[in-house]
């Protein structure tokens, strides 16, 4: 099977694999090479796949879908961090969310001032028609 993990921005994994096993909403699953067709949404966790010479990889992904298609492997998630030991992984995984929480912070504050800036306004101009 070939598997081919993609981001928006990235192509994660692109490699042959043997095996690989996921977590769908439904409950944790393996696929092998003759395994049907399939489409699965995937919620967040690890995704673990050998590759041809029997080496195991693991990349944490964010809610995605899988879609297995003869031998095809497609996985396209918003977010993806691939490594070869699960601890690496992690530190991996954490350091990407607590930059993503900061950035999210920042776009949430950026909003809020956005919204405070429009109602402002809106006040202004219902006081400017309002008589004296």
């Amino acid at each position: 099977m070939h598997l081919i993990l993609t981001t928006p921005v990235e192509t994660v994994v692109d490699q042959p694999v043997h095996r690989l096993s996921a977590r769908g909403s439904d409950g944790a699953f393996g696929l092998l090479p003759h395994h049907i067709d399939i489409a699965v949404p995937l919620v967040p966790g690890i995704v673990a796949y050998v590759d041809e010479e029997g080496y195991e990889h693991f990349a944490a992904i964010d809610i995605g879908v899988l879609i297995k298609t003869g031998s095809s492997l497609r996985i396209v998630t918003r977010r993806a961090v691939k490594g070869d030991d699960l601890a690496g992984l992690q530190r991996l995984v954490e350091a990407e969310f607590l930059n993503l929480s900061d950035l999210e912070r920042d776009a949430r504050l950026a909003l809020a001032r956005l919204e405070a800036g429009v109602v402002r306004r809106f006040l202004e101009l219902e006081d400017s028609r309002r008589p004296q």
